[in-house]
């Protein structure tokens, strides 16, 4: 089974945790996206930093619940309300071949598409996934549209369906995901739920439900079964035959034939034989299964699961029997899986978590034989990368252990893979894969044969495993995370966009921050790369790294002037006749594998053409995915970041501005207790800049006026869409800059989300804004007078906008800001 969605938390765990881990269902899901357009909740990364992050707990989600994950190359470009917006940033055609190529690949039975592919949907790209997941379904055999030698060896799914656990009645088919698993000693609801709340970053922990728990699907087509009503069906796999017998009619060899029909009986001893007291009695039963698995499509001939083709140029082809060679890997994959788990051999693999590039590295090696046979080892190699083999075959009795070291060599860059060629137009470069996210060898890893006891071929098993980066933490116990490898230095920069005020003073420390991977040390030459106007206090700085994993920060300070504009400043190091310019940005939390984001050291630098008051002091609140407060400092503004926490003891008096960050009262309840504070100081003449939130901005003493917000909420997602300014001589769109039609101009990915359907006549309405289509509204700022103070609630995406540099969206931030100032002495 196939499931598509479109975004990494769309997926259904419920009904993915019940077929993968209750009956076994080779499950697997496909997200179009890696979810880079939406919003974190645990961290400040947005744009492709949050689709790693979503990406590798999506990774996490499959470890828990048992399938397999693909993705095609659609990049999130955030909200979209329906299919031609969609379509405007993606492809059709060639994000339809990216699915066609997955199906193709896993071959599913049957698909279900998350979403009808309707409006309903409530998001363009979630109608998008259900009409494409129905477009696959129907396409996926046309080999004149998606050539074999492109898009892989012909399939054709039998059975579609969509979600209907939110619309029960248009269900045509229920099972009980809450059903109790004695072997697991769970409920696959509960494994649903601990999946379901790896999606940490978009604040979807759930509940691990007990108890008997209804899903429902909607059969919308069938090509087995299609004369049946399907109110009938009382199986997801209804009018399938999923038994071995069903290839019996299309194998014409005699050996592959007995083999399939000998598979029976030999899974039959393998049941009879389990013992989880000793599993070593199933080594036999289960070699014995493996060699009829491996008699029905022997490797390296012509065989059952080919048959041969003509084309229309006489040529002859070979095509694979999808679904026989599908069912043959899959049955080899378990029962070497089980072979493994039953021998007790285990192994571990550990080196350096920073490779340094193109250098001889030692692997540790050790294989555990935790079982009662002595079994042979055969050969043990780095595989991935460049590296040694060993040719040799050693026993290893029980109760002991093979330690070995390999010699292992990184020639590449190792982060995530579909950032390597960067992104195109609504897509990254790089082809999607046909090969599971989850089944992808990136990083390094060793890998062992070991013979259970030399009876046969089959009884050979593969030990492969990851090299990794083990160590004990005080409080979380063991950790690994995967090996990396860099350049022997790394040089970053802090933010990759930076503000400058244009044609004023700037003065600003830069730092270059160096990281060694080189276990000797080094001496290293930092310079700067500036642009015209600005000068540093020193063309070079000399500085000694002291071997592996050393750290340094140089610091220049950067004087001059800017013309208003983009500008960059960069930053190189040479050591030992190589120069290096690249850094890595690391992505780690606890949930998830470690992960670098490898980015050149440069800095984009927006002078901005701004006025800033003098007097202006702004306290900031930080909310959900929230850079605004670095920008603001860059622009000239004292500003200091008040922790939520803190609120309720820290004086305000001292401050003239106070910003509540985006979505802040959600994530900061003690925000919400100490409200009232925020509210008092503006009645006592202070201005309070409060930025977007959802459905709690409504509660009774957040906002000190209502507001409602419409369910789904109303936003602007073209962020090109025309803004109308209400009236051109507020103080707010004129002091101390005058705002226009260009400030609204370069906005990246959005205008504004969770804007107010209606709002309290003693709210003044600054803009009116819409997309194509739709009645403009009026909820993207709005302004009252609070006591002697000002109250400003603003939905513009300032948190997009500031941190990527936006010039419109600084100079309207400052004019916010600098509502309650009077007069606005400007600084020089």
């Amino acid at each position: 089974m196939l499931l598509i969605g479109a975004h990494p938390d769309d997926e259904d765990t419920f009904l993915i945790s019940w077929l993968s881990r209750g009956r076994h269902v080779q499950t697997a899901y496909l997200s179009l996206t890696r979810g880079d357009g939406g919003q974190n909740l645990i961290g400040n990364e947005l744009g492709e930093a949050l689709g790693v992050i979503r990406t590798e707990e999506l990774l996490a989600a499959r470890r828990i619940d048992g399938a397999l994950q693909y993705f095609t190359r659609a990049y999130d470009f955030g909200f979209s309300k329906d299919t031609v917006d969609t379509y405007n940033h993606w492809p059709k055609d060639s994000i339809l071949g990216d699915v066609v190529r997955v199906v193709r690949a896993f071959r599913p039975h049957v698909i279900v598409a998350v979403f009808s592919g309707t409006p309903r949907d409530g998001h363009g790209h979630h109608q998008v996934s259900g009409i494409l997941a129905r477009e696959a379904y129907d396409v996926a055999s046309d080999t004149g549209r998606f050539p074999i030698d492109k898009f892989g060896t012909s399939w054709t799914p039998l059975k579609f369906y969509r979600a209907a656990r939110f619309n029960q009645q248009a269900g045509t088919l229920s099972f009980d995901v809450g059903e109790y698993s004695p072997l697991l000693g769970r409920s696959y609801a509960e494994i649903a739920g601990e999946s379901r709340s790896q999606h940490k970053s978009q604040g979807f922990g759930a509940l691990q439900r007990k108890g008997p728990l209804l899903n429902y699907l909607r059969r919308e087509a069938s090509r087995v079964n299609e004369q049946s009503p399907a109110a009938s069906e009382k199986t997801l796999f209804d009018g399938l035959d999923t038994t071995w017998a069903r290839f019996r009619s299309t194998v014409s060899d005699a050996r592959a034939r007995a083999a399939l029909d000998s598979l029976h009986s030999a899974f039959a001893a393998v049941r009879v034989a389990f013992d989880p007291f000793a599993p070593e009695k199933l080594i036999a039963p289960l070699s014995r299964a493996a060699l009829w698995v491996r008699s029905i499509c022997p490797p390296n001939t012509v065989n059952a699961c080919e048959r041969v083709e003509r084309s229309e140029g006489g040529s002859r082809r070979t095509v694979l029997h999808a679904d026989l060679a599908a069912s043959v890997d899959n049955a080899r994959i378990r029962i070497l899986n089980a072979l493994r788990i039953g021998s007790g051999i285990s192994i571990e693999a550990t080196s350096l978590e920073v490779l340094p590039l193109d250098t001889i590295i030692p692997i540790l090696v050790s294989i555990y034989n935790r079982g009662r046979d002595t079994v042979a080892v055969s050969g043990g190699m780095a595989s991935g990368h460049r590296g040694t083999s060993i040719s040799m075959t050693r026993l290893l009795p029980p109760a002991e252990v093979l330690r070995d070291t390999l010699i292992g060599r990184v020639d590449s860059i190792l982060q995530p893979w579909w950032l390597a060629g960067g992104k195109g137009t609504g897509m990254f470069v790089l082809p999607g894969s046909a090969t599971a996210e989850n089944r992808l060898a990136v990083y390094p890893g060793v890998s062992y044969g070991v013979d259970l006891g030399g009876r046969s071929m089959a009884e050979t098993i593969s030990l492969v495993a990851p090299v990794v980066f083990r160590y004990a933490d005080d409080v979380r116990g063991e950790v690994q995370h995967p090996v990396s490898s860099a350049p022997f230095v790394t040089v970053a920069l802090d933010q990759q966009n930076q503000y400058a005020q244009s044609s004023a003073p700037l003065d600003r420390e830069i730092a270059v921050r160096l990281r060694s991977a080189d276990p000797n040390p080094r001496v290293v030459r930092v310079t700067l790369a500036l642009p015209r106007g600005l000068t540093a206090d020193s063309a070079t700085r000399t500085t000694r790294l002291g071997g592996y994993d050393a750290r340094q920060v140089v610091a220049f300070r950067v004087r001059g002037r800017l013309p208003a504009g983009d500008h960059r400043i960069a930053a190189f190091a040479e050591s030992n006749g190589a120069t290096f310019r690249t850094g890595y940005q690391l992505i780690d939390y606890d949930h998830i594998r470690r992960q670098r984001i490898y980015r050149p050291a440069e800095i984009r630098v927006s002078a901005v053409d701004v006025r800033v008051p003098a007097a202006l002091r702004v306290g900031y609140i930080a909310g959900v995915s929230d850079n605004v407060a670095p920008a603001l400092a860059q622009l000239g503004i004292p500003v200091t970041v008040i922790p939520a926490s803190d609120l309720a003891r820290t004086p305000l008096s001292g401050f003239t501005t106070v910003v509540v960050g985006p979505r802040a009262y959600e994530a900061h309840p003690e925000l919400v207790a100490a409200n009232p504070r925020l509210l008092d100081f503006a009645r006592k003449g202070g201005t309070l800049v409060v930025q977007y939130g959802q459905y709690e901005m409504m509660q009774p003493g957040i906002m000190p006026f209502p507001v409602t917000i419409a369910r789904p909420h109303h936003r602007v997602t073209h962020e090109d869409a025309p803004v109308t300014i209400l009236d051109p001589n507020a103080r707010e769109m004129t002091l101390p800059n005058r705002i226009g039609d260009r400030d609204f101009a370069g906005w990246v990915q959005e205008r504004a989300l969770y804007m107010p359907r209606t709002f309290d006549e003693r709210y003044r309405a600054l803009l009116a804004m819409s997309d194509p289509g739709e009645s403009a509204n009026r909820g993207a700022i709005l302004v009252a007078p609070l006591g002697e103070g000002v109250y400003i609630y603003t939905t513009l995406s300032f948190f997009r906008q500031l941190p990527a540099g936006v010039p419109g969206g600084a100079r309207l931030f400052v004019n916010l800001l600098s509502a309650g100032i009077d007069p606005p002495r400007l600084t020089p």
